[in-house]
C-alpha cells in the first residue's frame, strides 16, 4: 500500500533547529550564552494586561471565534489610529501573527497553479505556507520580475521588514496595491512592527494608511501582534484587520476550523491594545538596546545595513559567509541567527534581536573583544 508522502515533507527543517550545534557551541561559553537570534521577549507581560487575563480567568465556555464586542472595538480603534486607517475596515483576532502568515494560502483557497510572491529576503513563514498548498512560489522585491501571469493570488509585503529592518515607502506599497488589484490578487502587508520605527526620515506606513491605499481596503489586508509591542509571545495574540470582505472570509473558514483566541487572552487584548503607556515604555527599552548593541558590532568591525526600523539588525562582517560568522560569534558565547536561513539573498548577512536582557546587553561589548 502506498501511502501519501507526510505534509511535513513539503517543509524545510524547522529554521531555529537549524542553529542547534551553534547554540551548543555558544552555552559552552564560560559565562553562559547571550542568545541573540529568536527574538523572544524577556521583559516582563504589563500588570495591567496580566490582571485582565486573570480576571477573565473563568472562562467555562466557549469564545468568539470573531472576537469580544470589546475586543473588537479595540481592535478598530487600534488600527485606527495606529495605521492612519478611516472606517470601513473589517478586523479579527488570531492566534498570534505565524498562525495567520502560515495558514493564510490555505484560508484564501489558493493551491497547484496558483502564484504567491514573497519578499526576496524575508521570514520563512510565508514560504512554509506557500509550500502546505503547493503553489509556486515568487522571491522578488520588484513585481515587474513577475511577469506577465495571471495566477498570482497573493503578495506578501513586510514593512518593517523582518529580518532586515527595512520600511518599504509608502509609494512603494501604493504601487503594490495597484499592481495587486489590476489581477485581482490579495495584498497581505506583514506590520508587525510598525510602531517600532527608529528613523524619523523612514517612518514607517502601514497598507491600510489612505496615502497607500486610496481609501479603500479592496484587496488588502494588514497582519499585526502584540508578542514585541506588549511582550505577550507566550500569550499568542494577533490580528488581521482590512478588506471587510476578505476578514469575513477568513472568518467563515475559521469557525469552521477552530481557529479561537482563548477568552482570557481576547480579554488580554484589550487591555493591552487600549493602554498605550506600557508598550511605549517597552519601546524605549528596545531604543536603549539598539543603541548599544550598534554601538558593539560597529566597533568590533560589523557593518550594520538598512535596520532603520523593527527589532533585529542586519549584519555583516567583511563579505564573509552568514555560517562563518555565527560560528565566530557562537565562540564568543553569542547566538546569532543566519541570514541564509531567511532566503539565498542573506547569505553573507546574521540577524542580531534586541531583545536581550539589559545585563546581557552590557555584556557583548566584551564578548566581541574576545581572541
Amino acid at each position: 500500500m502506498n501511502r501519501p508522502a507526510p505534509v511535513s515533507s513539503r517543509l524545510p527543517d524547522f529554521t531555529w533547529d537549524t542553529l542547534d550545534a551553534a547554540a551548543a557551541l555558544a552555552a559552552a561559553h564560560p559565562d553562559g550564552m547571550i542568545n541573540l537570534s529568536i527574538g523572544t521577549p524577556v521583559d516582563p507581560v504589563p500588570q495591567v494586561i496580566r490582571r485582565a487575563l486573570a480576571d477573565a480567568s473563568d472562562a467555562p465556555g466557549y469564545p468568539l471565534t470573531a472576537g469580544t464586542p470589546a475586543l473588537r472595538e479595540a481592535i478598530a480603534a487600534w488600527v485606527g489610529r495606529t495605521c492612519g486607517a478611516a472606517d470601513g475596515f473589517g478586523v479579527l483576532p488570531t492566534v498570534g501573527s505565524k498562525e495567520l502568515v502560515a495558514w493564510l494560502p490555505t484560508l484564501l483557497g489558493i493551491g497547484p497553479g496558483d502564484v504567491v510572491v514573497v519578499p526576496s529576503v524575508c521570514y520563512p513563514t510565508y514560504s512554509d505556507g506557500v509550500r502546505l498548498v503547493g503553489a509556486t512560489e515568487v522571491r522578488t522585491d520588484s513585481l515587474t520580475a513577475v511577469g506577465p501571469t495571471s495566477r498570482v493570488r497573493l503578495v506578501w509585503v513586510n514593512s518593517p521588514a523582518n529580518p532586515t529592518g527595512r520600511v518599504l515607502p509608502a509609494a512603494h506599497l501604493r504601487k503594490v496595491v495597484e499592481w495587486a488589484r489590476e489581477r485581482g490578487a490579495v495584498v497581505a502587508s506583514d506590520e508587525c512592527y510598525l510602531p517600532l520605527g527608529w528613523s524619523a526620515d523612514t517612518e514607517p506606513v502601514s497598507v491600510l494608511s489612505p496615502e497607500v491605499c486610496g481609501g479603500s481596503y479592496e484587496g488588502v489586508l494588514a497582519v499585526h501582534s502584540l508578542s514585541k509591542r506588549s511582550n505577550l509571545a507566550g500569550y499568542r495574540a494577533g490580528l488581521v484587520a482590512g478588506d471587510p470582505t476578505l476578514v469575513a472570509e477568513l472568518l467563515k473558514v475559521r469557525k469552521h476550523a477552530g481557529m479561537i483566541v482563548p477568552a482570557p487572552v481576547q480579554a488580554a487584548m484589550v487591555a493591552a491594545l487600549t493602554d498605550d503607556r506600557h508598550a511605549d515604555e517597552q519601546r524605549e527599552r528596545y531604543r536603549a538596546r539598539r543603541e548599544a548593541l550598534i554601538a558593539a558590532f560597529t566597533g568590533a568591525g560589523f557593518t550594520v545595513e538598512h535596520s532603520e526600523a523593527g527589532l533585529y539588525l542586519w549584519l555583516s562582517r567583511g563579505g564573509e559567509e552568514c555560517w562563518q560568522t555565527v560560528d565566530w560569534l557562537a565562540r564568543r558565547g553569542i547566538l546569532a541567527a543566519a541570514g541564509a536561513l531567511y532566503g539565498p539573498g542573506g547569505s553573507h548577512h546574521v540577524r542580531i534581536a534586541f531583545t536581550a536582557s539589559d545585563e546581557q546587553v552590557a555584556a557583548v561589548p566584551g564578548r566581541l573583544a574576545e581572541a
